[in-house]
Protein backbone atom coordinates (compact mmCIF):
# COMPACT_ATOMS: atom_id res chain seq x y z
CA UNK A 1 0.00 0.00 0.00
CA UNK A 2 2.76 2.05 0.18
CA UNK A 3 2.51 3.41 -3.17
CA UNK A 4 -0.94 4.19 -3.22
CA UNK A 5 -2.35 7.70 -2.56
CA UNK A 6 -5.77 9.07 -1.46
CA UNK A 7 -6.29 11.87 -3.86
CA UNK A 8 -9.91 13.91 -2.58
CA UNK A 9 -10.97 15.92 -5.73
CA UNK A 10 -13.14 19.43 -5.14
CA UNK A 11 -14.48 18.70 -2.13
CA UNK A 12 -15.23 22.15 -1.58
CA UNK A 13 -17.94 24.74 -0.01
CA UNK A 14 -19.30 25.68 -3.16
CA UNK A 15 -20.67 22.06 -3.51
CA UNK A 16 -22.34 21.69 0.05
CA UNK A 17 -25.67 22.86 0.74
CA UNK A 18 -24.81 26.11 1.53
CA UNK A 19 -23.16 26.87 -1.41
CA UNK A 20 -23.50 28.68 -5.34
CA UNK A 21 -23.46 25.13 -6.69
CA UNK A 22 -24.62 22.51 -4.39
CA UNK A 23 -24.72 18.65 -5.54
CA UNK A 24 -27.17 16.14 -5.18
CA UNK A 25 -25.80 13.48 -2.23
CA UNK A 26 -23.07 15.79 -1.50
CA UNK A 27 -22.89 15.40 2.26
CA UNK A 28 -23.43 11.30 2.37
CA UNK A 29 -20.82 11.46 -0.26
CA UNK A 30 -18.14 13.52 1.80
CA UNK A 31 -18.76 11.15 4.90
CA UNK A 32 -17.94 8.16 2.88
CA UNK A 33 -15.05 10.31 1.61
CA UNK A 34 -14.21 10.91 5.22
CA UNK A 35 -14.16 7.57 6.58
CA UNK A 36 -11.40 7.09 4.00
CA UNK A 37 -9.32 10.13 4.55
CA UNK A 38 -9.48 8.90 8.52
CA UNK A 39 -8.38 5.17 7.44
CA UNK A 40 -5.21 6.78 5.23
CA UNK A 41 -4.59 8.89 7.77
CA UNK A 42 -4.42 5.58 10.55
CA UNK A 43 -1.74 3.86 8.16
CA UNK A 44 -0.05 7.40 7.45
CA UNK A 45 -0.38 6.65 3.55
CA UNK A 46 0.08 9.91 0.99
CA UNK A 47 -2.92 11.81 0.74
CA UNK A 48 -3.33 14.82 -1.70
CA UNK A 49 -6.21 17.35 -1.94
CA UNK A 50 -6.90 18.82 -4.95
CA UNK A 51 -8.72 22.46 -5.02
CA UNK A 52 -10.47 24.17 -7.79
CA UNK A 53 -10.41 27.73 -8.28
CA UNK A 54 -11.45 29.37 -11.86
CA UNK A 55 -8.97 31.83 -12.90
CA UNK A 56 -11.91 35.05 -12.79
CA UNK A 57 -14.19 36.70 -10.45
CA UNK A 58 -16.68 35.82 -12.68
CA UNK A 59 -17.09 32.31 -12.15
CA UNK A 60 -20.39 30.72 -11.15
CA UNK A 61 -18.34 29.26 -8.26
CA UNK A 62 -14.97 28.60 -6.63
CA UNK A 63 -14.29 32.06 -7.07
CA UNK A 64 -10.46 32.62 -6.25
CA UNK A 65 -9.73 33.80 -2.65
CA UNK A 66 -13.92 32.98 -1.65
CA UNK A 67 -15.29 30.67 1.37
CA UNK A 68 -16.56 28.57 -1.67
CA UNK A 69 -13.62 27.77 -2.88
CA UNK A 70 -11.75 26.60 0.29
CA UNK A 71 -11.99 22.71 1.25
CA UNK A 72 -14.60 21.75 3.32
CA UNK A 73 -13.81 21.16 6.61
CA UNK A 74 -14.67 17.79 6.92
CA UNK A 75 -11.60 17.34 4.26
CA UNK A 76 -9.57 20.04 5.63
CA UNK A 77 -5.72 19.00 5.49
CA UNK A 78 -3.88 18.34 8.10
CA UNK A 79 -1.54 22.04 9.36
CA UNK A 80 1.59 20.07 9.51
CA UNK A 81 1.85 20.20 6.20
CA UNK A 82 2.25 16.13 5.60
CA UNK A 83 -1.01 16.02 3.00
CA UNK A 84 -0.44 18.01 -0.01
CA UNK A 85 -2.93 20.76 -1.44
CA UNK A 86 -3.10 20.60 -5.28
CA UNK A 87 -5.18 24.01 -6.78
CA UNK A 88 -6.03 23.48 -10.30
CA UNK A 89 -7.68 26.01 -12.29
CA UNK A 90 -8.92 23.24 -15.02
CA UNK A 91 -10.78 20.68 -14.83
CA UNK A 92 -8.71 17.62 -15.03
CA UNK A 93 -6.44 17.46 -11.85
CA UNK A 94 -3.81 16.81 -13.78
CA UNK A 95 -3.22 19.46 -16.51
CA UNK A 96 -1.12 22.28 -15.56
CA UNK A 97 -0.46 21.12 -12.11
CA UNK A 98 1.97 19.56 -9.94
CA UNK A 99 -0.30 16.84 -9.20
CA UNK A 100 1.94 14.14 -11.57
CA UNK A 101 5.20 15.01 -10.65
CA UNK A 102 4.01 15.15 -6.95
CA UNK A 103 2.86 11.68 -7.01
CA UNK A 104 6.17 10.39 -9.25
CA UNK A 105 8.80 11.75 -6.79
CA UNK A 106 6.84 9.54 -4.37
CA UNK A 107 6.80 6.22 -6.19
CA UNK A 108 3.18 6.25 -5.99
CA UNK A 109 1.40 3.72 -8.72
CA UNK A 110 -2.23 3.57 -7.92
CA UNK A 111 -4.64 6.06 -7.01
CA UNK A 112 -7.68 6.09 -4.91
CA UNK A 113 -10.35 8.67 -6.29
CA UNK A 114 -13.12 10.57 -4.42
CA UNK A 115 -14.94 13.78 -4.96
CA UNK A 116 -16.47 15.72 -7.40
CA UNK A 117 -18.17 16.25 -9.71
CA UNK A 118 -18.87 12.47 -10.95
CA UNK A 119 -19.41 13.97 -14.65
CA UNK A 120 -16.62 16.19 -14.91
CA UNK A 121 -13.37 16.66 -12.75
CA UNK A 122 -13.94 12.88 -11.29
CA UNK A 123 -14.06 11.50 -14.87
CA UNK A 124 -11.28 13.98 -15.89
CA UNK A 125 -8.66 12.99 -13.00
CA UNK A 126 -9.15 9.40 -13.65
CA UNK A 127 -8.70 9.10 -17.37
CA UNK A 128 -5.45 11.33 -16.94
CA UNK A 129 -4.50 9.16 -14.34
CA UNK A 130 -5.29 5.76 -16.05
CA UNK A 131 -3.43 7.17 -19.69
CA UNK A 132 -0.69 8.21 -17.15
CA UNK A 133 -0.32 4.86 -16.32
CA UNK A 134 -1.76 4.89 -12.51
CA UNK A 135 -3.54 2.07 -11.33
CA UNK A 136 -7.16 3.63 -10.28
CA UNK A 137 -9.86 3.09 -7.81
CA UNK A 138 -13.41 5.28 -7.82
CA UNK A 139 -14.64 5.04 -4.47
CA UNK A 140 -18.15 5.63 -6.69
CA UNK A 141 -20.14 6.96 -3.54
CA UNK A 142 -17.47 8.76 -2.07
CA UNK A 143 -18.77 11.01 -5.56
CA UNK A 144 -21.32 13.31 -6.24
CA UNK A 145 -22.82 15.38 -9.10
CA UNK A 146 -26.08 17.03 -9.78
CA UNK A 147 -28.53 16.72 -12.22
CA UNK A 148 -27.63 17.68 -16.38
CA UNK A 149 -29.82 19.10 -18.82
CA UNK A 150 -28.97 18.74 -22.45
CA UNK A 151 -31.38 19.20 -25.57
CA UNK A 152 -34.17 19.76 -23.57
CA UNK A 153 -34.10 16.70 -21.47
CA UNK A 154 -33.01 16.62 -17.74
CA UNK A 155 -31.00 13.97 -16.86
CA UNK A 156 -31.38 13.43 -12.61
CA UNK A 157 -27.72 13.15 -11.03
CA UNK A 158 -28.16 9.72 -10.13
CA UNK A 159 -28.34 8.60 -13.59
CA UNK A 160 -25.44 10.95 -14.91
CA UNK A 161 -23.15 9.63 -11.85
CA UNK A 162 -24.19 5.99 -12.66
CA UNK A 163 -23.45 6.76 -16.67
CA UNK A 164 -20.04 7.81 -16.02
CA UNK A 165 -19.06 5.51 -13.16
CA UNK A 166 -19.95 2.93 -15.90
CA UNK A 167 -18.02 4.60 -18.63
CA UNK A 168 -14.54 4.65 -15.97
CA UNK A 169 -15.14 1.32 -14.83
CA UNK A 170 -15.22 -0.21 -18.44
CA UNK A 171 -11.46 1.23 -19.36
CA UNK A 172 -10.32 3.46 -16.88
CA UNK A 173 -10.60 2.05 -13.28
CA UNK A 174 -11.91 0.03 -10.81
CA UNK A 175 -15.02 1.13 -9.44
CA UNK A 176 -16.22 0.18 -6.62
CA UNK A 177 -18.12 1.12 -3.21
CA UNK A 178 -16.01 2.12 -0.15
CA UNK A 179 -17.09 0.03 1.75
CA UNK A 180 -16.26 -2.86 -0.23
CA UNK A 181 -12.59 -0.99 -0.41
CA UNK A 182 -12.24 -0.28 3.20
CA UNK A 183 -12.58 -4.11 3.88
CA UNK A 184 -10.90 -5.58 1.30
CA UNK A 185 -8.35 -3.62 2.90
CA UNK A 186 -8.50 -5.65 6.19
Amino acid sequence: MSTTALVIVDLQNDYFPAGKWPLVGIEPAAEKAASVLGWFREQALPIVHVRHEFPSQEAPFFVPGSDGARIHASMAPREAGSEAVILKNSVNAFLGTSLHEHLQERGIERLVITGAMSHMCIDAATRAASDLGYAVTVLQDACATHDQAFNGVTVPAAQVHAAFMAGLAFAYAEVTDTAGWLEQQG
